[in-house]
């Protein structure tokens, strides 16, 4: 069986090793007023301080007292969301599969987490089924994590439901952790806005979405289509339809915006993307938005 972590950090190693090894080293540090072996800066002595915290010659240069403040870093749990129904085994915007994308969406991130020394969780499911994998930190944990979204991510699966995944996480988890979210690029329902809003409150969530393929591209003129939803074909007279393409597009190009607003709205970092070629530095830019975004 082929290592589906070793294809994700073949494609880290290719892509930017020094912005990989800066997200790693500071991604989830916080900055607290208790001692630690990292020095962060220096900040005006107030009462309660400890004397042996102020920076006496910083002290005597500014003309007043000066503490020193650390940084303590804490360990995180990374839920990852994946939506493994059968749409997410249809073809994306550059006619890999989302399931492929959404791979390597979750395996990078789970990488950059376990580097770090986060524990990575997965839930997810169909419509019919949702699952859990408990968090580790180990990368023998994270194969099967991809492995299992790989093999259950399939054409005769159940059919997607996102809203069934997010509703476990919000009934099952009260701790707060960082859930990212990695799912079809379609409209979300009104349901899944008022759950999106409790879990923005509970929980920091990163959201990554994968672009549908326009299955009315010329280049796949001679290939049979079909919907993932129910297995029927796409008439040819339909793809033709210099009309039907237009809307097709205006209909994405309004979902992602429309999509765009509401994580704005709720502060969830959000990152859209169409090809492989996308995820990883898709990923770095979602990340470092996250970092800098105020919560």
């Amino acid at each position: 069986m082929e290592s589906l972590l070793r294809r994700v950090k073949t494609r880290l190693s290719i892509h930017a090793h020094r912005a990989v090894r800066g997200l790693v080293e500071g991604e989830y540090r916080s900055v607290f007023h208790g001692r630690s072996m990292d020095f962060d800066d220096l900040r005006p002595y107030v009462a309660g301080d400890e004397v042996k915290d102020i920076d006496w010659k910083a002290t005597a240069r500014h003309g007043s007292p000066l503490t020193k403040r650390y940084i303590a870093s804490r360990k995180h749990t990374i839920l990852l969301v994946v939506d493994t129904g059968r749409d997410m085994a249809a073809r994306a915007a550059s006619g890999e599969t989302k399931r492929d994308l959404a791979v390597l969406a979750a395996g990078t991130i789970g990488y950059l987490a376990i580097r770090h020394g986060d524990l990575v969780a997965l839930v997810a499911g169909t419509d019919d089924r949702t699952d859990f994998v408990v968090p580790e930190l180990t990368e023998s944990h994270l194969e099967r994590i991809l492995q299992r979204i790989h093999t259950t991510t399939r054409l005769d699966g159940g059919a997607s439901s996102l809203r069934a995944q997010l509703e476990y996480v919000a009934r099952a988890f009260r701790r707060r952790m960082i859930v990212a979210v990695i799912a079809d690029d379609r409209a979300l329902t009104e349901p899944e806005h008022r759950l999106l809003r409790r879990l923005a409150v509970q929980h920091e969530l990163l959201w990554v979405s994968i672009g549908d393929a326009d299955l009315m591209r010329e280049e796949w003129a001679g290939e049979p289509m079909f919907d993932v939803a129910d297995a029927s074909a796409l008439p040819r007279f339909v793809r033709e339809n210099a009309a039907l393409r237009a809307a097709f597009k205006s209909s994405v190009t309004a979902t992602a915006e429309r999509s765009e607003q509401l994580f704005e709205s709720l502060s969830i970092s959000s990152r859209r993307v169409t090809s492989a070629s996308e995820v990883i530095p898709g990923i770095f830019r979602l990340l470092e938005a996250h970092k800098h975004a105020r919560r």
